[in-house]
């Protein structure tokens, strides 16, 4: 059901997503779970109203000083729960219905999306550097560069990183603790 120009109905979506998901929530990770994922509202909607509830007070930066916009991860506020308390029942019952089942099957797969984040880029003498990392709300939880010697390599360490990260992280600390 896509809802478009429906500034309040759109907003209780949003809302009703963060309260459903219990986590905070990249502006990348909202947009795809509302508009490209399933079809709740419109792109433009949907980016429109996310910055529409940061100034009205309803959801907040949780990592502010991360220095990367793309890393902000965004949570509801008390207002923003109270709101949604009060006016839920203005998000038609099949969106709620279909949201409540979508984050019930993928919330884990949205969080591990939001949280292993890699990149690759060429150096200046042909090798490649691939950065990974592990992020968590206020600060990052790992961070690994690597050189490596082709971009083959390097792609393939930059598309395996979400899939492997935890198994990773796991592996490092208990080395590094035991």
């Amino acid at each position: 059901m896509l809802l478009t120009g429906e500034t309040s109905t759109n907003k209780l979506i949003i809302l009703f997503v963060f309260d459903k998901m219990e986590s905070a929530l990249s502006e990348r990770t909202i947009v795809d779970m509302c508009t490209s994922s399933n079809n709740w509202m419109g792109y433009m909607d949907c980016v429109n109203v996310i910055h529409k509830l940061i100034d009205d007070g309803f959801i907040y930066i949780v990592n502010s000083d991360s220095g990367e916009d793309e890393d902000a991860l965004y949570t509801i506020t008390p207002d923003g729960r109270e709101s949604l308390a009060n006016f839920y029942i203005n998000i038609p019952k099949s969106v709620r219905e279909e949201i409540s089942i979508f984050v019930k099957k993928n919330s884990a797969r949205y969080r591990n999306r939001q949280e292993c984040r890699s990149d690759y880029y060429q150096n200046i003498d042909g090798t490649f550097t691939v950065s990974l990392k592990i992020l968590a709300p206020v600060q990052p939880m790992l961070e690994l560069k690597f050189v490596v010697p082709d971009k083959k390599t390097a792609k393939t360490i930059y598309k395996k990183w979400e899939e492997k990260a935890a198994d990773l992280y796991s592996v490092i600390y208990e080395s590094l603790c035991d």
